[in-house]
Protein backbone atom coordinates (compact mmCIF):
# COMPACT_ATOMS: atom_id res chain seq x y z
CA UNK A 1 0.00 0.00 0.00
CA UNK A 2 2.76 2.46 0.28
CA UNK A 3 3.50 3.62 -3.24
CA UNK A 4 -0.31 3.97 -3.86
CA UNK A 5 -0.66 5.45 -0.68
CA UNK A 6 1.80 8.14 -1.18
CA UNK A 7 0.83 9.26 -4.78
CA UNK A 8 -2.39 9.94 -4.04
CA UNK A 9 -1.47 11.86 -0.83
CA UNK A 10 1.26 14.25 -2.39
CA UNK A 11 -0.79 14.20 -6.02
CA UNK A 12 -4.61 14.26 -4.89
CA UNK A 13 -4.99 14.80 -1.42
CA UNK A 14 -2.73 17.88 -0.89
CA UNK A 15 -3.13 19.79 -3.80
CA UNK A 16 -7.13 19.01 -3.34
CA UNK A 17 -6.53 20.16 0.68
CA UNK A 18 -4.18 23.25 -0.39
CA UNK A 19 -6.85 24.91 -2.72
CA UNK A 20 -9.75 23.76 -0.20
CA UNK A 21 -7.67 25.77 2.53
CA UNK A 22 -6.73 28.82 0.46
CA UNK A 23 -10.40 29.20 -0.21
CA UNK A 24 -12.08 28.16 3.26
CA UNK A 25 -8.65 30.26 5.83
CA UNK A 26 -7.45 33.45 6.14
CA UNK A 27 -5.36 35.27 8.97
CA UNK A 28 -4.88 32.00 10.16
CA UNK A 29 -8.22 30.52 11.09
CA UNK A 30 -11.12 28.79 9.12
CA UNK A 31 -14.17 30.38 8.04
CA UNK A 32 -16.92 28.11 7.76
CA UNK A 33 -19.12 30.31 7.56
CA UNK A 34 -18.24 30.85 3.83
CA UNK A 35 -20.32 27.72 3.06
CA UNK A 36 -23.63 29.63 4.08
CA UNK A 37 -22.57 32.82 2.29
CA UNK A 38 -21.61 31.06 -1.17
CA UNK A 39 -24.50 28.28 -0.59
CA UNK A 40 -27.23 31.41 -0.56
CA UNK A 41 -26.32 33.06 -3.60
CA UNK A 42 -29.12 32.84 -6.23
CA UNK A 43 -26.46 31.77 -8.75
CA UNK A 44 -25.04 29.28 -7.22
CA UNK A 45 -28.14 27.98 -6.64
CA UNK A 46 -29.22 27.77 -10.08
CA UNK A 47 -26.09 25.53 -10.56
CA UNK A 48 -26.45 23.11 -7.67
CA UNK A 49 -29.98 22.89 -8.73
CA UNK A 50 -29.34 22.41 -12.55
CA UNK A 51 -26.53 19.97 -11.69
CA UNK A 52 -28.55 18.07 -10.35
CA UNK A 53 -31.72 17.61 -12.72
CA UNK A 54 -29.84 17.71 -15.81
CA UNK A 55 -27.88 14.77 -14.17
CA UNK A 56 -31.16 12.88 -13.05
CA UNK A 57 -32.49 13.26 -16.04
CA UNK A 58 -29.75 12.35 -18.06
CA UNK A 59 -29.46 9.49 -16.07
CA UNK A 60 -33.45 8.42 -17.11
CA UNK A 61 -32.61 9.06 -20.85
CA UNK A 62 -29.54 6.86 -20.92
CA UNK A 63 -31.76 4.08 -18.90
CA UNK A 64 -34.22 4.50 -21.37
CA UNK A 65 -31.93 4.32 -24.81
CA UNK A 66 -29.89 2.17 -23.73
CA UNK A 67 -31.58 -0.64 -22.08
CA UNK A 68 -32.53 -2.01 -25.12
CA UNK A 69 -29.01 -1.93 -26.16
CA UNK A 70 -28.35 -4.25 -23.72
CA UNK A 71 -30.80 -6.81 -24.58
CA UNK A 72 -29.54 -6.94 -28.62
CA UNK A 73 -26.09 -7.67 -26.81
CA UNK A 74 -27.47 -9.94 -24.13
CA UNK A 75 -29.63 -12.17 -26.07
CA UNK A 76 -28.85 -11.69 -29.91
CA UNK A 77 -25.87 -13.68 -31.60
CA UNK A 78 -25.08 -11.71 -34.78
CA UNK A 79 -22.03 -11.55 -37.56
CA UNK A 80 -20.12 -8.41 -35.75
CA UNK A 81 -20.72 -8.56 -32.49
CA UNK A 82 -17.39 -8.07 -31.04
CA UNK A 83 -17.28 -5.22 -33.62
CA UNK A 84 -20.04 -3.77 -32.84
CA UNK A 85 -19.80 -4.20 -29.49
CA UNK A 86 -16.14 -2.28 -29.41
CA UNK A 87 -17.77 0.80 -31.03
CA UNK A 88 -20.83 1.28 -28.69
CA UNK A 89 -17.87 1.84 -26.53
CA UNK A 90 -16.19 4.14 -28.42
CA UNK A 91 -18.57 7.20 -27.07
CA UNK A 92 -17.50 6.12 -23.41
CA UNK A 93 -13.69 6.47 -23.97
CA UNK A 94 -14.18 9.52 -26.07
CA UNK A 95 -12.86 12.57 -24.20
CA UNK A 96 -15.92 14.82 -23.57
CA UNK A 97 -14.51 17.11 -25.48
CA UNK A 98 -15.09 15.07 -28.86
CA UNK A 99 -18.02 14.52 -28.22
CA UNK A 100 -19.23 17.87 -27.63
CA UNK A 101 -17.31 18.64 -30.58
CA UNK A 102 -19.40 15.88 -32.14
CA UNK A 103 -22.83 17.01 -31.30
CA UNK A 104 -21.68 20.70 -32.25
CA UNK A 105 -21.56 18.98 -35.41
CA UNK A 106 -23.97 17.36 -35.38
CA UNK A 107 -26.86 19.96 -33.22
CA UNK A 108 -24.55 23.54 -34.01
CA UNK A 109 -24.92 26.50 -36.72
CA UNK A 110 -23.82 24.57 -39.82
CA UNK A 111 -24.27 21.52 -38.56
CA UNK A 112 -26.23 18.53 -40.39
CA UNK A 113 -29.62 19.76 -38.74
CA UNK A 114 -29.53 22.93 -39.57
CA UNK A 115 -28.75 22.09 -43.03
CA UNK A 116 -31.15 19.87 -43.32
CA UNK A 117 -34.59 21.58 -41.33
CA UNK A 118 -32.61 24.76 -40.00
CA UNK A 119 -32.94 23.47 -36.38
CA UNK A 120 -30.25 24.40 -33.83
CA UNK A 121 -29.74 22.84 -30.56
CA UNK A 122 -26.57 23.55 -29.93
CA UNK A 123 -26.50 25.99 -26.78
CA UNK A 124 -30.26 23.95 -25.31
CA UNK A 125 -29.98 21.83 -22.72
CA UNK A 126 -31.37 19.21 -24.89
CA UNK A 127 -27.70 19.03 -26.72
CA UNK A 128 -26.57 18.68 -23.15
CA UNK A 129 -29.01 15.76 -22.51
CA UNK A 130 -28.60 13.99 -25.67
CA UNK A 131 -24.85 14.35 -25.91
CA UNK A 132 -24.81 12.54 -21.75
CA UNK A 133 -26.90 9.69 -23.47
CA UNK A 134 -24.09 9.15 -26.06
CA UNK A 135 -21.24 9.41 -23.89
CA UNK A 136 -23.17 7.10 -20.84
CA UNK A 137 -24.77 4.46 -23.69
CA UNK A 138 -22.00 1.93 -23.25
CA UNK A 139 -22.09 2.33 -18.82
CA UNK A 140 -25.75 0.62 -18.90
CA UNK A 141 -25.19 -1.68 -22.39
CA UNK A 142 -22.05 -3.40 -20.75
CA UNK A 143 -23.07 -3.44 -17.20
CA UNK A 144 -26.32 -4.24 -17.54
CA UNK A 145 -25.92 -6.63 -20.90
CA UNK A 146 -23.25 -8.59 -19.45
CA UNK A 147 -25.25 -9.80 -16.42
CA UNK A 148 -28.57 -9.79 -18.33
CA UNK A 149 -26.20 -12.61 -20.94
CA UNK A 150 -26.05 -14.58 -17.95
CA UNK A 151 -29.35 -14.67 -17.10
CA UNK A 152 -31.57 -18.29 -17.45
CA UNK A 153 -34.13 -17.22 -19.97
CA UNK A 154 -36.38 -20.28 -19.01
CA UNK A 155 -37.41 -18.25 -15.54
CA UNK A 156 -38.73 -15.36 -18.02
CA UNK A 157 -40.13 -18.44 -20.33
CA UNK A 158 -41.91 -20.09 -17.19
CA UNK A 159 -43.73 -16.67 -16.02
CA UNK A 160 -45.21 -16.67 -20.19
CA UNK A 161 -46.78 -20.31 -20.14
CA UNK A 162 -48.05 -19.40 -17.13
CA UNK A 163 -50.22 -16.94 -18.71
CA UNK A 164 -47.77 -13.48 -18.51
CA UNK A 165 -47.36 -10.95 -21.13
CA UNK A 166 -43.84 -10.62 -22.97
CA UNK A 167 -44.02 -7.55 -20.76
CA UNK A 168 -45.88 -8.35 -17.81
CA UNK A 169 -42.77 -11.18 -17.44
CA UNK A 170 -40.21 -8.65 -18.00
CA UNK A 171 -41.24 -6.52 -15.75
CA UNK A 172 -41.59 -9.22 -12.68
CA UNK A 173 -39.14 -11.92 -13.48
CA UNK A 174 -36.08 -10.27 -15.23
CA UNK A 175 -36.15 -6.54 -14.42
CA UNK A 176 -35.70 -7.50 -10.36
CA UNK A 177 -32.77 -9.90 -11.69
CA UNK A 178 -31.32 -7.19 -12.88
CA UNK A 179 -32.15 -4.72 -10.15
CA UNK A 180 -28.98 -4.23 -8.69
CA UNK A 181 -26.85 -3.90 -12.11
CA UNK A 182 -29.35 -1.06 -13.40
CA UNK A 183 -28.87 0.72 -10.04
CA UNK A 184 -25.34 0.57 -10.61
CA UNK A 185 -25.33 1.42 -14.10
CA UNK A 186 -27.63 3.79 -12.87
CA UNK A 187 -25.40 5.77 -10.11
CA UNK A 188 -22.25 5.66 -12.32
CA UNK A 189 -23.90 7.77 -15.31
CA UNK A 190 -25.19 9.84 -12.88
CA UNK A 191 -22.01 10.47 -10.98
CA UNK A 192 -20.42 11.09 -14.81
CA UNK A 193 -23.33 13.45 -15.32
CA UNK A 194 -23.42 14.99 -11.79
CA UNK A 195 -19.04 16.13 -12.68
CA UNK A 196 -19.81 16.72 -16.02
CA UNK A 197 -17.42 19.19 -17.41
CA UNK A 198 -15.87 19.47 -21.25
CA UNK A 199 -20.05 18.61 -22.94
CA UNK A 200 -21.41 21.15 -20.96
CA UNK A 201 -18.61 23.94 -21.43
CA UNK A 202 -18.99 23.55 -24.97
CA UNK A 203 -22.66 22.95 -25.75
CA UNK A 204 -23.36 24.63 -22.34
CA UNK A 205 -22.89 28.18 -23.63
CA UNK A 206 -22.91 30.93 -21.01
CA UNK A 207 -26.57 29.39 -19.91
CA UNK A 208 -25.89 26.44 -18.75
CA UNK A 209 -23.39 25.55 -15.96
CA UNK A 210 -22.51 22.39 -13.80
CA UNK A 211 -20.40 22.46 -10.14
CA UNK A 212 -17.44 21.15 -12.44
CA UNK A 213 -17.91 24.09 -14.89
CA UNK A 214 -19.00 26.60 -12.01
CA UNK A 215 -15.50 25.74 -10.40
CA UNK A 216 -13.39 26.12 -13.11
CA UNK A 217 -15.12 29.65 -14.18
CA UNK A 218 -14.74 31.09 -10.57
CA UNK A 219 -11.34 29.71 -10.40
CA UNK A 220 -9.76 30.29 -13.65
CA UNK A 221 -11.86 33.23 -14.57
CA UNK A 222 -12.80 34.96 -11.53
CA UNK A 223 -10.35 34.43 -9.45
CA UNK A 224 -12.73 33.65 -6.23
CA UNK A 225 -10.81 30.88 -4.42
CA UNK A 226 -13.19 30.88 -1.38
CA UNK A 227 -16.53 30.22 -3.54
CA UNK A 228 -14.46 27.92 -5.44
CA UNK A 229 -13.48 25.47 -2.03
CA UNK A 230 -16.86 25.37 -1.23
CA UNK A 231 -18.29 24.26 -4.39
CA UNK A 232 -15.27 21.94 -4.21
CA UNK A 233 -16.44 20.73 -0.89
CA UNK A 234 -20.01 19.86 -1.59
CA UNK A 235 -18.90 18.24 -4.85
CA UNK A 236 -16.78 16.01 -3.00
CA UNK A 237 -19.67 14.91 -0.74
CA UNK A 238 -21.90 14.48 -3.07
CA UNK A 239 -19.53 12.32 -4.91
CA UNK A 240 -18.72 10.08 -1.95
CA UNK A 241 -22.22 9.76 -1.42
CA UNK A 242 -22.94 8.62 -4.50
CA UNK A 243 -19.33 5.70 -4.57
CA UNK A 244 -20.83 4.42 -0.83
CA UNK A 245 -24.48 3.76 -3.01
CA UNK A 246 -22.45 2.07 -5.96
CA UNK A 247 -20.67 0.44 -3.94
CA UNK A 248 -23.54 -1.23 -2.27
CA UNK A 249 -25.22 -2.18 -5.07
CA UNK A 250 -22.44 -3.57 -6.61
CA UNK A 251 -21.78 -6.03 -3.35
CA UNK A 252 -25.59 -7.36 -3.28
CA UNK A 253 -25.01 -7.96 -7.51
CA UNK A 254 -22.14 -9.98 -6.45
CA UNK A 255 -23.87 -12.08 -3.74
CA UNK A 256 -27.40 -12.40 -4.45
CA UNK A 257 -27.67 -14.26 -8.41
CA UNK A 258 -27.18 -17.10 -10.21
CA UNK A 259 -25.97 -17.13 -13.33
CA UNK A 260 -25.70 -19.36 -16.38
CA UNK A 261 -23.29 -19.23 -19.57
CA UNK A 262 -24.10 -16.50 -21.56
CA UNK A 263 -23.14 -18.54 -24.71
CA UNK A 264 -26.25 -20.61 -23.31
CA UNK A 265 -28.59 -17.36 -23.58
CA UNK A 266 -27.42 -15.95 -27.16
CA UNK A 267 -29.50 -16.07 -30.92
CA UNK A 268 -30.06 -14.96 -33.54
CA UNK A 269 -32.38 -11.76 -33.67
CA UNK A 270 -35.73 -13.40 -35.53
CA UNK A 271 -38.19 -10.83 -37.33
CA UNK A 272 -38.14 -6.88 -38.87
CA UNK A 273 -38.77 -5.70 -35.26
CA UNK A 274 -35.33 -7.51 -33.75
CA UNK A 275 -33.03 -6.47 -36.75
CA UNK A 276 -34.71 -2.83 -36.61
CA UNK A 277 -33.41 -2.70 -32.66
CA UNK A 278 -30.39 -3.80 -33.74
CA UNK A 279 -30.04 -0.73 -36.54
CA UNK A 280 -31.26 1.87 -34.05
CA UNK A 281 -28.07 0.88 -31.92
CA UNK A 282 -25.84 1.46 -34.65
CA UNK A 283 -27.54 4.49 -35.93
CA UNK A 284 -27.52 6.06 -32.33
CA UNK A 285 -23.65 5.56 -31.95
CA UNK A 286 -22.35 5.97 -35.67
CA UNK A 287 -24.24 9.19 -36.65
CA UNK A 288 -22.59 11.50 -34.38
CA UNK A 289 -19.46 10.15 -34.73
CA UNK A 290 -20.29 10.32 -38.75
CA UNK A 291 -21.17 13.74 -38.75
CA UNK A 292 -17.93 14.80 -37.00
CA UNK A 293 -15.89 13.17 -39.56
CA UNK A 294 -18.13 14.88 -42.49
CA UNK A 295 -17.40 18.20 -41.13
CA UNK A 296 -14.11 17.54 -40.93
CA UNK A 297 -13.57 17.27 -44.20
CA UNK A 298 -16.02 19.75 -45.07
CA UNK A 299 -13.35 22.26 -46.40
CA UNK A 300 -13.90 25.87 -48.04
CA UNK A 301 -12.99 24.26 -51.69
CA UNK A 302 -15.39 21.04 -51.18
CA UNK A 303 -14.57 17.76 -49.32
CA UNK A 304 -10.89 17.33 -48.92
CA UNK A 305 -8.29 17.53 -46.83
CA UNK A 306 -7.98 21.13 -46.01
CA UNK A 307 -8.31 21.15 -42.54
CA UNK A 308 -6.09 18.83 -41.79
CA UNK A 309 -3.34 19.90 -43.93
CA UNK A 310 -3.86 23.58 -41.79
CA UNK A 311 -2.60 21.34 -38.46
CA UNK A 312 0.42 21.50 -39.71
CA UNK A 313 0.95 25.71 -39.90
CA UNK A 314 1.37 27.78 -36.85
CA UNK A 315 -0.22 30.23 -39.28
CA UNK A 316 -3.50 28.54 -39.87
CA UNK A 317 -4.39 28.72 -36.54
CA UNK A 318 -4.42 32.22 -36.31
CA UNK A 319 -1.77 32.97 -33.21
CA UNK A 320 -3.97 30.16 -30.85
CA UNK A 321 -0.99 27.88 -30.91
CA UNK A 322 2.79 28.58 -30.66
CA UNK A 323 3.55 25.12 -32.33
CA UNK A 324 1.39 23.70 -35.16
CA UNK A 325 -2.19 22.15 -33.69
CA UNK A 326 -0.57 18.56 -35.60
CA UNK A 327 2.18 18.57 -32.34
CA UNK A 328 -0.92 18.26 -30.07
CA UNK A 329 -0.94 14.60 -31.34
CA UNK A 330 2.33 14.24 -30.58
CA UNK A 331 2.16 15.22 -27.31
CA UNK A 332 -0.72 13.33 -26.11
CA UNK A 333 0.52 9.98 -26.89
CA UNK A 334 3.91 10.46 -25.38
CA UNK A 335 2.03 12.09 -22.03
CA UNK A 336 -0.61 9.29 -22.56
CA UNK A 337 1.64 6.27 -22.51
CA UNK A 338 3.34 7.79 -19.68
CA UNK A 339 0.61 8.25 -17.77
CA UNK A 340 -0.36 4.72 -18.38
CA UNK A 341 2.90 3.20 -16.84
CA UNK A 342 2.40 5.61 -13.96
CA UNK A 343 -1.28 4.18 -13.65
CA UNK A 344 -0.37 0.69 -14.18
CA UNK A 345 2.14 0.94 -11.36
CA UNK A 346 -0.04 2.46 -8.76
CA UNK A 347 -2.86 0.59 -9.55
CA UNK A 348 -1.06 -2.73 -9.96
CA UNK A 349 0.36 -2.20 -6.69
CA UNK A 350 -2.72 -1.15 -5.05
CA UNK A 351 -5.17 -3.63 -6.19
CA UNK A 352 -2.30 -6.66 -4.99
CA UNK A 353 -2.71 -4.56 -1.86
CA UNK A 354 -6.75 -5.17 -1.65
CA UNK A 355 -6.19 -8.57 -2.68
CA UNK A 356 -3.96 -9.36 -0.04
CA UNK A 357 -5.60 -7.52 3.41
CA UNK A 358 -9.15 -6.77 4.82
CA UNK A 359 -10.68 -4.34 7.17
CA UNK A 360 -12.73 -1.60 7.40
CA UNK A 361 -9.27 0.53 6.33
CA UNK A 362 -8.62 -1.08 3.45
CA UNK A 363 -12.30 -0.48 2.32
CA UNK A 364 -11.46 3.13 3.03
CA UNK A 365 -8.48 2.75 1.08
CA UNK A 366 -10.11 1.26 -2.19
CA UNK A 367 -12.96 3.99 -1.85
CA UNK A 368 -10.04 6.57 -1.82
CA UNK A 369 -9.11 4.76 -5.03
CA UNK A 370 -12.04 5.88 -6.84
CA UNK A 371 -12.46 9.65 -5.79
CA UNK A 372 -10.49 11.15 -8.47
CA UNK A 373 -13.61 9.90 -11.00
CA UNK A 374 -15.82 12.47 -9.32
CA UNK A 375 -13.37 15.14 -7.64
CA UNK A 376 -12.96 18.28 -9.59
CA UNK A 377 -10.20 17.68 -11.96
CA UNK A 378 -10.27 21.73 -12.30
CA UNK A 379 -9.22 21.97 -8.44
CA UNK A 380 -6.59 19.04 -9.00
CA UNK A 381 -5.26 20.78 -11.79
CA UNK A 382 -4.94 24.31 -10.49
CA UNK A 383 -3.63 22.65 -6.99
CA UNK A 384 -1.18 21.31 -8.71
CA UNK A 385 0.26 24.67 -10.31
CA UNK A 386 -0.02 26.23 -6.45
CA UNK A 387 1.25 23.26 -4.32
CA UNK A 388 3.92 21.78 -6.90
CA UNK A 389 5.77 24.95 -6.73
CA UNK A 390 9.05 24.22 -4.38
CA UNK A 391 11.37 21.70 -4.12
CA UNK A 392 11.83 18.90 -3.81
CA UNK A 393 8.29 19.17 -5.85
CA UNK A 394 8.74 22.22 -7.98
CA UNK A 395 7.20 20.61 -11.23
CA UNK A 396 5.41 23.53 -12.74
CA UNK A 397 8.35 23.40 -15.78
CA UNK A 398 8.61 20.16 -15.62
CA UNK A 399 6.31 17.85 -18.59
CA UNK A 400 5.75 15.13 -16.02
CA UNK A 401 3.08 17.39 -14.53
CA UNK A 402 0.27 16.25 -17.33
CA UNK A 403 1.15 12.75 -16.80
CA UNK A 404 0.45 12.73 -12.99
CA UNK A 405 -2.68 14.42 -13.55
CA UNK A 406 -3.77 11.98 -16.14
CA UNK A 407 -2.98 8.88 -14.42
CA UNK A 408 -5.08 10.00 -11.36
CA UNK A 409 -7.62 9.43 -13.82
CA UNK A 410 -6.24 6.25 -14.88
CA UNK A 411 -5.36 4.51 -11.70
CA UNK A 412 -9.26 3.53 -10.34
CA UNK A 413 -9.80 1.87 -14.27
CA UNK A 414 -6.50 -0.17 -13.30
CA UNK A 415 -7.77 -1.64 -9.91
CA UNK A 416 -11.02 -1.87 -10.84
CA UNK A 417 -10.10 -4.13 -14.09
CA UNK A 418 -7.67 -6.07 -11.96
CA UNK A 419 -8.89 -6.45 -8.52
CA UNK A 420 -11.42 -9.57 -9.60
CA UNK A 421 -8.58 -11.18 -11.21
CA UNK A 422 -5.98 -11.18 -8.70
CA UNK A 423 -8.71 -12.23 -5.88
CA UNK A 424 -9.48 -15.02 -8.80
CA UNK A 425 -5.64 -16.96 -8.23
CA UNK A 426 -5.67 -19.13 -5.42
CA UNK A 427 -3.49 -18.39 -2.71
CA UNK A 428 -2.09 -22.06 -2.53
CA UNK A 429 0.05 -21.68 -5.46
CA UNK A 430 1.90 -18.45 -4.20
CA UNK A 431 2.25 -21.08 -1.14
CA UNK A 432 3.31 -23.60 -3.02
CA UNK A 433 6.21 -21.65 -5.05
CA UNK A 434 7.64 -20.65 -2.06
CA UNK A 435 7.46 -24.00 -0.83
CA UNK A 436 9.33 -24.98 -3.54
CA UNK A 437 12.12 -22.30 -2.67
CA UNK A 438 10.45 -19.71 -4.73
CA UNK A 439 11.39 -15.79 -4.02
CA UNK A 440 8.18 -13.90 -3.48
CA UNK A 441 9.56 -11.48 -6.82
CA UNK A 442 9.39 -15.21 -8.62
CA UNK A 443 6.42 -16.35 -7.29
CA UNK A 444 4.74 -12.79 -8.39
CA UNK A 445 6.41 -13.52 -11.95
CA UNK A 446 5.90 -17.50 -12.52
CA UNK A 447 1.94 -17.37 -10.55
CA UNK A 448 0.25 -14.16 -10.37
CA UNK A 449 1.94 -12.67 -13.76
CA UNK A 450 0.57 -15.11 -16.73
CA UNK A 451 -2.54 -15.02 -14.85
CA UNK A 452 -3.21 -11.64 -14.86
CA UNK A 453 -1.04 -10.20 -18.22
CA UNK A 454 -4.35 -10.21 -20.12
CA UNK A 455 -5.85 -7.99 -17.37
CA UNK A 456 -2.99 -5.55 -17.36
CA UNK A 457 -3.08 -4.96 -21.19
CA UNK A 458 -7.16 -4.59 -20.97
CA UNK A 459 -6.33 -2.16 -18.24
CA UNK A 460 -3.97 -0.47 -20.00
CA UNK A 461 -6.12 0.26 -23.33
CA UNK A 462 -8.34 2.15 -20.93
CA UNK A 463 -5.64 3.83 -18.34
CA UNK A 464 -4.06 5.05 -21.94
CA UNK A 465 -8.02 6.16 -23.58
CA UNK A 466 -8.87 8.05 -20.85
CA UNK A 467 -5.11 9.60 -20.37
CA UNK A 468 -5.79 10.84 -23.77
CA UNK A 469 -8.97 12.55 -23.13
CA UNK A 470 -8.07 14.00 -19.92
CA UNK A 471 -9.45 18.01 -19.78
CA UNK A 472 -10.45 19.60 -16.60
CA UNK A 473 -6.65 19.49 -14.92
CA UNK A 474 -4.96 19.13 -18.10
CA UNK A 475 -6.23 22.55 -19.60
CA UNK A 476 -4.97 24.36 -16.36
CA UNK A 477 -1.31 22.52 -16.98
CA UNK A 478 -0.49 21.98 -19.66
CA UNK A 479 2.37 24.56 -21.22
CA UNK A 480 1.52 26.67 -24.20
CA UNK A 481 4.04 25.18 -26.45
CA UNK A 482 2.76 21.79 -25.53
CA UNK A 483 -0.49 20.82 -25.96
CA UNK A 484 -2.77 17.96 -25.65
CA UNK A 485 -5.46 16.98 -28.04
CA UNK A 486 -8.65 17.90 -25.63
CA UNK A 487 -7.10 21.56 -24.72
CA UNK A 488 -6.13 22.21 -28.19
CA UNK A 489 -9.53 21.55 -29.81
CA UNK A 490 -11.52 23.49 -26.73
CA UNK A 491 -8.60 26.48 -27.86
CA UNK A 492 -9.82 26.50 -31.83
CA UNK A 493 -13.69 25.81 -30.49
CA UNK A 494 -13.02 29.43 -28.22
CA UNK A 495 -12.08 31.11 -31.52
CA UNK A 496 -14.13 32.65 -33.93
CA UNK A 497 -13.71 31.65 -37.90
CA UNK A 498 -14.40 28.69 -40.20
CA UNK A 499 -10.98 27.22 -40.25
CA UNK A 500 -10.51 27.12 -36.75
CA UNK A 501 -13.49 25.28 -36.46
CA UNK A 502 -12.47 22.38 -39.41
CA UNK A 503 -9.52 22.08 -37.11
CA UNK A 504 -11.48 21.69 -34.58
CA UNK A 505 -13.46 18.94 -36.28
CA UNK A 506 -10.12 17.64 -37.97
CA UNK A 507 -8.50 17.38 -33.58
CA UNK A 508 -11.75 15.37 -32.34
CA UNK A 509 -11.49 13.05 -35.51
CA UNK A 510 -7.91 12.41 -35.17
CA UNK A 511 -8.05 11.38 -31.52
CA UNK A 512 -11.40 9.79 -32.08
CA UNK A 513 -9.58 7.63 -34.49
CA UNK A 514 -6.93 6.99 -31.67
CA UNK A 515 -8.80 5.81 -28.96
CA UNK A 516 -11.05 3.44 -31.37
CA UNK A 517 -8.03 1.60 -31.96
CA UNK A 518 -6.92 1.45 -28.86
CA UNK A 519 -10.15 0.30 -27.70
CA UNK A 520 -10.57 -1.93 -30.68
CA UNK A 521 -7.04 -3.39 -29.87
CA UNK A 522 -8.14 -3.95 -25.93
CA UNK A 523 -11.46 -5.88 -27.18
CA UNK A 524 -9.64 -8.54 -28.63
CA UNK A 525 -7.67 -9.20 -25.35
CA UNK A 526 -10.66 -8.81 -22.61
CA UNK A 527 -10.36 -11.40 -20.11
CA UNK A 528 -13.80 -12.80 -20.10
CA UNK A 529 -16.93 -12.69 -21.88
CA UNK A 530 -19.29 -11.01 -19.01
CA UNK A 531 -18.93 -7.32 -20.96
CA UNK A 532 -18.84 -5.74 -17.77
CA UNK A 533 -15.77 -2.96 -17.50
Amino acid sequence: MAVPVAFFAVFFAYPVAAIVGRGLKADGSWHWGRFGDVLSRPDIGQVLWFTTWQAAVSTALTLLIALPGAYVFARFEFPGKQLLRAVVTVPFVLPPVVVGTAFLALLGRGGLLDELWGVRADTSVWAILLAHVFFNYAVVVRTVGGLWAQLDPRQEEAARVLGAGRLAAWWRVTLPALGPAVAAAALMVFLFTFTSFGIVQILGGPAYSTLEVEIYRQTAQLLDLPTAAVLTMVQFAAVGAILALHAWTVRRRETVLKLVDPAQTARRPRGAGQWALLGSVLLLILLPLGVLVERSLDGPAGYGFDYYRALRSVEASGGTFLVPPLEAVWNSLRYALMATFIALVVGGLAAAALTRRAGRFVRGFDALLMLPLGVSAVTVGFGFLITLDKPPLDLRASWILVPLAQALVGVPFVVRIMLPVLRAVDGRLREAAAVLGASPLRAWREVDLPMVRRAVLVAAGFAFAVSLGEFGATVFIARPDRPTLPVAVARLLGRPGDLNYGQAMALSTVLMVVCAVSLLALERIRTDRSGEF
